[in-house]
């Protein structure tokens, strides 16, 4: 998501810099560039406009014209203009009710059954709360069994009474719910292939009947601009307190996410970032903003090793460390939970600096971590314990027991010793971080 713009832009940045003074006509040129970045990205061409004359009007002030890095500044400007496209401020969830209710409506395709229980599972970790899925789509073929089937891998409760009406089967959720001692209620509600009157009746209908503290609009993303159409249509009929957009891991330019807020006032709350069940983020324009230019997200960073990464493990992690008892077990050890993070080229790209750095182009093998647990588990505990040991005789064995060749073998010794060096470096000051 956004990383054609995101090069585009940051490569405007990098030319900004150079810039001993700022001048009208260079401001023009760089405003320039931003607006057929933002075109390119599929941003409303309403949206571009109103966004790229900002940027101008705050470049051309005496700040900028004055500043010993106008660069620098010019930089803010935009940071400080895309923030405000995206939303200004994240928006929090409305969880008041006893129990919360959320709404979840969208039309067929737009990944609504998934994502109502990533979300789910999202208030379980977040809040330690018990949440309650209700299937209220009763014409997809399969969905009540698609959402069954969900709440089963997450081991969270499904509430459906077959194809009995929607809006009773709400109402006796609500009632269930209250008797049984659930925090959230999560109605999944029909879709249709476009919008109709049929189907925003039965929406309008749940919602009165059920008052649900938010009703979130499920959306692909890969519909670029026809996706505001849709978000209004909603809107205008059944008053949307949120989006969640869907498959920004996929092949799309991003331009939906820089449009809604402006066009709709819908702001968006949460974002569909890959297929498995933890994928799901909140949306935060800051930090959105800070991506797209390449600033990183440290705080997400920092977030997705949290939910991965215990502060135990942690600790004991630095001890070793630090008294040189860090061994070949532990490295396998905290691999295994960084892979837990997600892609390792998604984290990568959360580093602030990343980009200056080319690792934002980094592509890594997804077996890479598979073929370094067969090489670390093909050897005794003493190997593990010692690497030192481990010398050509050794190597030749753990290559053939692990199906690698004798290189990869090495270049795991090696990576593990560069590892240890790095790590207690770092922590004795003697080396700064690359951001």
């Amino acid at each position: 998501m956004f990383e054609s713009l995101g090069d585009r832009l940051q490569k405007i940045i990098h030319n900004v810099k150079g810039y001993g003074k700022i001048n009208e006509e260079n401001i023009s040129e760089m405003v320039k560039e931003v607006r057929i970045a933002l075109l390119e990205a599929d941003v409303n061409y309403k949206v571009v406009k109103e966004f790229t004359n900002k940027v101008k009007e705050k470049a051309m002030g005496e700040e900028v014209l004055n500043s010993l890095k106008p660069g620098d500044v010019f930089v803010k400007i935009v940071n400080d203009e895309l923030k405000e496209l995206l939303g200004g401020e994240q928006k929090s969830l409305n969880l008041n009710g006893n129990p919360a209710v959320l709404m979840l409506v969208g039309l067929q395709g737009s990944g609504k059954t998934t994502t109502i229980g990533k979300l789910a599972l999202m208030l379980r970790k977040k809040y330690h709360k018990n949440p309650m899925l209700v299937a209220c789509d009763i014409y997809r073929p399969a969905a009540i069994d698609q959402l069954k089937q969900i709440g089963r891998e997450l081991d969270i409760f499904v509430f459906e009474k077959g194809t009995n009406n929607p809006v009773e089967t709400s109402r006796e959720a609500i009632n269930y719910a209250k008797e049984n001692g659930y925090d959230y209620v999560l109605i999944d509600t029909a879709g249709r292939l476009h919008i109709d009157d049929t189907l925003m009746d039965e929406l309008h209908n749940i919602k009165e009947e059920v008052m649900p503290e938010e009703t979130l609009l499920v959306i692909d993303a890969m519909m670029g601009q026809d996706a505001i159409n849709v978000i209004t249509g909603f809107n205008e009929r059944i008053d949307l307190s949120g989006v969640i957009l869907t498959k920004l891991d996929g092949d799309t330019r991003g331009g939906v996410a820089l449009s809604v807020r402006h066009l709709t006032n819908v702001p968006i709350k949460f974002m569909g970032t890959s297929e498995k069940m933890d994928g799901l983020e909140l949306f935060d324009p800051e930090r959105m903003a800070g991506r797209i230019l390449g600033m990183g997200d440290i705080v997400s960073l920092v977030e997705k090793a949290e939910e991965a990464i215990s502060m135990e493990d942690a600790e004991d992690s630095i001890k070793k460390l630090q008294k040189g008892k860090y061994d070949l077990n532990d490295f396998l050890k905290q691999m295994k939970q960084v892979q837990n993070m997600g892609p390792l080229e998604n984290l990568i790209k959360l580093i602030p600096g990343a980009s200056k750095m080319g690792l934002n182009k980094v592509k890594i093998d997804p077996n890479a971590i598979k073929r370094i647990e067969a090489i670390i588990l093909s050897m005794t505990d003493s190997e593990r314990r010692n690497p030192d040991i481990i010398k050509a005789s050794r190597k030749t064995r753990i290559a053939k027991g692990s199906g690698v060749s004798v290189s990869e073998v090495n270049k795991l010794l090696e990576q593990f010793i560069n590892y240890k060096k790095m790590v207690k470096n770092v922590m004795s000051g003697n080396m700064k971080l690359p951001f």
